[in-house]
């Protein structure tokens, strides 16, 4: 077995691969969180066109030559939160649970981010393994919640580091 590889998406394959990882990673993590017609909405085309619009700020997890995870970062937006880096998405697909591809992804992330004095993420609010994930690396819930229209309208928080 080969062992994980952490980098910057490239190549035509890398952006089809992530895209299906964003595409299934969504069905796997949200499927009871979010309304199965949107989840059904949610396309691979355009997880396509997501991946292309961010070659720049995406790395990917690679494992015996294909993508199995991914994270896309860069300036946070939030109004509070000047010199703000952001974790904008970190997915890993569910038959790599566990194996801490979303350690490697989150640690590199936090790398590419080290200019930026804290670091801030957006989870749903039903999502409690991923705030069980980002918790354990130091971000807590800094009492920000929002409202987002994932088919039905879902209560997200934001976690900072």
């Amino acid at each position: 077995m080969e062992k994980v590889v952490i980098k910057k998406m490239e190549t035509d394959t890398e952006i089809r691969e992530k895209a299906y990882v964003h595409w299934k990673s969504w069905q796997e993590a949200y499927s009871g969180i979010v309304e199965k017609k949107y989840l059904d909405e949610h396309t691979l085309e355009q997880c396509e066109e997501m991946a292309l619009h961010s070659l720049d700020k995406t790395i990917i997890a690679k494992k015996d030559g294909h993508v199995v995870g991914f994270a896309t970062y860069g300036e946070n937006h939030d109004g509070d939160l000047p010199n703000t880096g952001e974790i904008v998405a970190l997915y890993v697909l569910a038959d790599h649970y566990g194996c801490g591809i979303g350690k490697q992804l989150l640690q590199e992330t936090l790398i590419l981010l080290k200019d930026y004095p804290h670091i801030a993420i957006w989870v749903l609010k039903e999502n409690e393994r991923a705030i069980a994930f980002y918790k354990r690396y130091g971000f807590q819930f800094d009492g920000h919640q929002g409202m987002t229209q994932i088919g039905a309208t879902a209560v997200r928080m934001r976690l900072e580091r």
